[in-house]
């Protein structure tokens, strides 16, 4: 029985479009698999030839997440901080 299968070659460029929307943009695998039609076990063998064998990719969009989240979480104390010292400033007034 002969193996029909077809391989689609995918261009650089698009491939560079989808690890981006993954590392940018928050897009699961699973749903950036599902928007090209194309199975999440090439985007994972994508990421894994990016990364290089030493650095986990799930660890690395973890730490992203957590990042993202510290930036957020100190703006929203810079500004609490900033309204307390017009708080103050006004009470002294």
């Amino acid at each position: 029985m002969e193996n029909n299968k077809k391989f689609k070659v995918i261009p650089q460029e698009i491939k560079e479009q989808i690890l981006g929307r993954i590392d940018n943009d928050g897009v699961t695998v699973a749903q950036a698999a599902t928007d090209h039609g194309i199975s999440t076990k090439t985007i994972y063998g994508w990421l894994a030839r990016r990364t290089g064998a030493d650095l986990n990719w799930g660890e690395l969009n973890r730490l992203k997440r957590e990042n993202r989240d510290l930036k957020e979480l100190i703006g929203q104390l810079s500004l609490m901080m900033e309204k307390t010292k017009v708080l103050k400033k006004n009470q002294r007034s």
